[in-house]
C-alpha cells in the first residue's frame, strides 16, 4: 500500500445553534462529467461534510476522507475515464473514504459549491491553464520553506523572494505584565498561523463580558473589547444566532446564562486564583410553599418553562402573553404581570409557562409572598466570581486532556480541523488567551488534540476551549491580530476581557 502524505485539509463547519448538535452530513450521489480539457467528479451531499485530502507519493491516488458522513444512500459506482483510472469506496468507524486513482501526468483542482453542498475534484493533463486544474504539488517535509512558483522563467524564479524558513516566533511587550507571541510552523499539510497573548494576573484582571452588555445581543470582540476599555479580548462562550449564551456563565457573582449540558468551564476565585472544571446548573425558586425548577436563566421560556431573568437581560423580558410573570424585590414578589415585564435592576423576574405558570396558579401565589431563588453549580464553582462555560477540556496539569466525547461536543467541533480559541493559565499562573487561524491558505487550522499540544508547548497547564471557527478572534491593543476565517470579525455573544488593575 502507499504511503500517503495529506497536502489539503479543508472543513465546514456549521454555527452552533440551540440544539448543541450537528447531524452528520449525507453523501447522496457522485456524478462524472468529461470536457475537452478535464474530467469532473462531484459528490452531492446533504450539507458541507468535515473532510480531509490526501495524496500518494506517486502523486496519482487522491484519498478523500470524509468525517462523520452518512453514506447510506450512497451507491458506489465504477468510474474509468481517459484521465481517472479508477474510483475505489471503504467505509470504517465512522469515515467515508473514496480514492481516485488518475492516470499519468495528471494534474488536480479542488472546491466546494454551496446550496445545494457539493464538493468537486477537476483531473487535468499537467500544463492545463492555471484557470483549470493546477499541478499536483510536490510533497515537502515539515517545516521547509514554500518554493517560487512553478512555471517560471530561471530570472523570475531567481528574482521570486524567498519566504522565512519556519518555525517563526515573534514576542513582543504590548504593556508592563502583558506579553504578545506569534508563533509560525509548518507540518506535513501546510502552514499554521497562531497567537498568544500572556498576562500577569497582578495586573491584569481577567472577567467575561457580554455583547453589547445584555443577552441576548452580539457584537464583534473589538466592540466588546472597546466597550470595557480592555487591553486584550478573546471570543468566549458559545452562542445561539439571536446571542444567547450556551454556557454557564457568571459576571461578577451573578449567574447571567445556563445550559443543558456539564461542560468544561474557567473561573476566577474571589482570592483571584483560576480553576478549572466541569460545570452544571441546578437552580429551583420557592414562592410561599411551591418549589419548582428553573429551566434556565436570561434564555427564551419555552413550552412549560420557568425563566430567571435579571437585568443582564435588559431592561424587560420580552416573553409572550402566553404565561405569568412574578417580578421580584427584596425576597418578595412584588408584581405579577402576564408579560413583558420590567427587570427591577434590584431584584428579577421569575416567568413562568404551562404546568410552572398552573402550579403557582393552584397555590394561589400573590403579592407579598417570600421568595427564594437557590442557584447551584457545584461548590467550587459556587464560590467563583466569574465563570465561562464552553468547552471541552484541553490541557490538564499540563498534559493533553480532550475531553470532547465525554461531554457530548457534535462533530463539527469535534472532528476536523479548524480556527480555535482557548483560554489558559501557566504553571506560573499567568493568564494565556490563543487563537490559531484556520480553513486559510496561511494557516490549515488545528483538531483539538493538536491545538492542546501547542498549548502545552507554551508552558499551559491548564486550559479548556472555546468557540471557535468564524468566532475565533484575539484582540490586542486597539486591533483584531488574527485573520479571522469569514474575512471579517463575526458578531459574537460574549468575550474574555484583561482590564488593568
Amino acid at each position: 500500500m502507499r504511503m500517503l502524505k495529506k497536502i489539503v485539509v479543508l472543513a465546514a463547519a456549521l454555527l452552533l445553534t440551540a440544539s448543541s448538535y450537528a447531524w452528520a452530513a449525507g453523501l447522496n450521489a457522485l456524478r462524472t462529467s468529461s470536457g475537452a480539457d478535464h474530467d469532473r467528479l462531484v459528490f452531492d451531499f446533504t450539507e458541507m461534510p468535515i473532510y480531509h485530502v490526501s495524496l500518494s507519493e506517486d502523486g496519482r491516488e487522491l484519498t478523500f476522507d470524509f468525517t462523520d458522513t452518512d453514506a447510506a444512500a450512497f451507491k458506489r459506482i465504477p468510474v474509468r475515464t481517459k484521465r481517472i483510472d479508477s474510483v475505489s469506496y471503504a467505509a470504517r468507524r465512522g469515515h467515508f473514504y473514496v480514492t481516485i486513482t488518475m492516470a499519468k501526468g495528471m494534474a488536480y483542482n479542488l472546491g466546494n459549491l454551496m446550496n445545494p453542498a457539493r464538493v468537486f475534484l477537476d483531473v487535468a493533463p499537467v500544463g492545463t491553464n492555471p484557470s483549470e486544474p493546477t499541478p499536483v504539488p510536490t510533497p515537502v517535509k515539515p517545516t521547509t520553506p514554500a518554493t517560487p512558483t512553478q512555471g517560471m522563467g530561471g530570472d523570475a524564479a531567481a528574482k521570486e523572494p524567498k519566504k522565512p524558513a519556519l518555525p517563526i516566533l515573534k514576542e513582543e511587550t504590548i504593556a508592563p505584565g502583558l506579553m504578545q507571541r506569534t508563533y509560525i510552523y509548518a507540518d506535513e499539510d501546510g502552514q499554521v498561523t497562531s497567537y498568544f497573548v500572556e498576562a500577569d494576573p497582578a495586573k491584569y484582571s481577567v472577567r467575561p463580558a457580554l455583547a453589547r452588555g445584555i443577552i441576548p445581543g452580539r457584537q464583534t470582540v473589538t466592540g466588546i473589547a472597546r466597550d470595557t476599555n480592555a487591553l486584550a479580548a478573546i471570543n468566549a462562550s458559545y452562542f445561539a444566532s439571536n446571542g444567547e449564551i450556551l454556557g454557564v456563565t457568571k459576571i461578577d457573582g451573578t449567574i447571567v446564562g445556563t445550559t443543558y449540558y456539564d461542560r468544561s468551564a474557567f473561573g476566577v476565585m474571589p482570592d483571584g486564583s483560576f480553576v478549572f472544571g466541569t460545570v452544571s446548573y441546578n437552580g429551583t425558586v420557592k414562592i410561599d410553599q411551591i418549589t419548582l425548577p428553573v429551566s434556565g436563566v436570561n434564555a427564551e421560556r419555552g413550552e412549560n418553562g420557568l425563566i430567571i431573568y435579571n437585568r443582564a437581560y435588559g431592561r424587560t423580558t420580552g416573553t409572550n402573553p402566553y404565561g405569568l410573570e412574578y417580578v421580584i424585590r427584596e425576597g418578595r414578589v412584588a408584581e405579577i404581570n402576564t408579560n413583558d415585564s420590567a427587570i427591577p435592576s434590584d431584584g428579577y423576574v421569575v416567568s413562568v409557562h404551562g404546568s410552572s405558570m398552573d402550579a403557582f396558579a393552584a397555590a394561589g401565589t400573590r403579592v407579598g409572598d417570600p421568595t427564594v431563588l437557590r442557584e447551584e453549580t457545584g461548590a467550587m464553582w459556587d464560590r467563583a466570581v466569574q465563570i465561562v462555560g464552553a468547552g471541552p477540556r484541553l490541557v490538564e496539569n499540563g498534559r493533553v486532556h480532550v475531553t470532547a466525547g465525554e461531554e457530548e461536543f457534535p462533530g463539527d467541533i469535534r472532528y476536523g480541523r479548524a480556527p480555535r480559541s482557548a483560554v489558559g493559565v501557566t504553571a506560573g499562573g499567568k493568564i494565556v488567551f490563543a487563537v490559531v487561524d484556520g480553513r486559510q491558505e496561511h494557516s490549515h487550522g488545528l483538531t483539538l488534540t493538536e491545538f492542546a499540544e501547542l498549548l502545552v508547548k507554551f508552558g499551559v497547564q491548564n486550559a479548556i476551549n472555546l468557540d471557535g471557527g468564524g468566532s475565533s478572534a484575539l484582540y490586542v491593543k486597539n486591533e483584531v491580530v488574527n485573520a479571522p476565517s469569514d474575512g471579517t470579525e463575526r458578531a459574537v455573544g460574549s468575550a474574555l476581557i484583561l482590564q488593568k488593575r
